[in-house]
């Protein structure tokens, strides 16, 4: 399998990243480890968790999905064999204390709102470490902005919704800290928007901390907003962040299941947690994926197919992302990645993105 430096590092990654939100939620332990066990075969070596894994977020699962690698690294003993990412959770104000809380052992019983604190950072490595049975992270990413900034599918930024962020800063020396004492070797960013990779890349250089090397955000045939200023910022010229696509199958909305013979089992995301990431199944989002779906019939593909192969295709791709609750899935996901679509199928692609542009945006 392909692999690419990410961005400024020495750091390689296959052209695929597996994914791990649905683990222990939506799939068990077991399923966890033969998708790894497989994935590993195929010569994936990068592999993308958060501290707040499963998702959707709860108190009772916040933190099984590293807890499941880390026993699946212990028994294989192959650490030293993966590139292994996860996230630490910016500012949110909608009760998720029990992500801070569960940083320690026992959980913090009177645990602070989550934000990019320096102290909270180290903490939220500190328990990443210790779930994961490990002495390091490969990359240490900021889940989201601490600050107010229109993600998840919001586009327009309102400026009365500002509050007071954590500065930059003090979330880059502290990153910094944790990269001089070799619990974390490189840092990337998640979720931002151009003005927070610049002013983060900026502090970095006048702090004398390794700039980030990645930045992970929403990105598919169905959400390409980062094709323009994100992607001139994140040039290798510039700051030289490679992108990290996650949702390139739109939580299984860019999958034969919902299209003609196909059926979504019970355990399918829209089917399971219809109200999360529900920009991915809005009527405006299936009637683009409807087309697109019919666009890679008439190529001898599948839809998850034509979305994966096409995100490889993109030049400031790194490595994709993705995730699937059933090893069939996984095997068709990886497969994808051996294709390389024409200039005809792109530019069909293309004509149909001039016509649904962009529709898993909310605003």
């Amino acid at each position: 399998m392909k692999r690419v430096k990410l961005g400024s590092s020495d750091v390689e990654v296959s052209i695929v990243c597996l994914g791990t939100m649905t683990w222990g939620c939506q799939n068990t332990e077991e399923e966890a480890f033969e998708q790894l066990d497989y994935a590993l075969s195929k010569g994936v070596n990068f592999i993308d968790t958060a501290e707040l894994y499963p998702v959707p977020p709860t108190a009772e699962m916040c933190g099984r999905t590293e807890e499941f690698i880390g026993r699946w690294m212990a028994a294989r003993g192959c650490r030293d064999k993966v590139v292994l990412a996860s996230k630490v959770m910016g500012g949110a104000k909608d009760g998720r204390n029990f992500v801070p809380a569960n940083r320690f052992v026992p959980p913090a019983a009177d645990a602070p709102a989550p934000r990019l604190e320096p102290a909270q950072i180290r903490a939220a490595v500190d328990g990443s470490l210790r779930r994961l049975q490990t002495d390091r992270l490969d990359l240490l990413q900021l889940h989201w902005p601490d600050r107010y900034a229109a993600v998840f599918g919001k586009n327009q930024y309102r400026a009365d919704a500002h509050y007071d962020p954590v500065p930059f800063e003090e979330q880059v020396a502290a990153v910094g800290e944790l990269i001089k004492e070799g619990k974390v070797r490189h840092w990337g960013l998640s979720n931002e928007t151009t003005y927070g990779v610049c002013r983060l890349c900026e502090v970095a250089a006048r702090l004398g901390v390794p700039p980030p090397i990645s930045i992970q955000n929403d990105f598919s045939l169905l959400d390409r907003r980062f094709e323009g200023e994100l992607a001139e910022a994140c040039a290798p010229h510039h700051y030289n962040l490679g992108l990290l696509p996650y949702g390139p199958l739109a939580g299984g909305t860019l999958t034969n299941k919902y299209f003609g013979d196909g059926k979504p089992g019970p355990n399918a995301r829209h089917v399971k947690f219809p109200d999360f990431q529900a920009r991915y199944h809005c009527d405006r989002s299936m009637a683009a994926a409807a087309e697109y779906c019919s666009l890679a019939k008439s190529k001898g593909l599948s839809l998850a197919q034509l979305a994966l192969a096409w995100c490889k295709s993109r030049w400031f791709v790194a490595s994709v992302i993705i995730g699937a609750t059933s090893l069939e899935q996984l095997k068709e996901n990886i497969a994808a990645f051996e294709l390389n679509l024409d200039e005809e199928t792109l530019a069909a692609v293309d004509a149909l993105h001039l016509k649904h542009r962009n529709p898993n945006v909310t605003d």
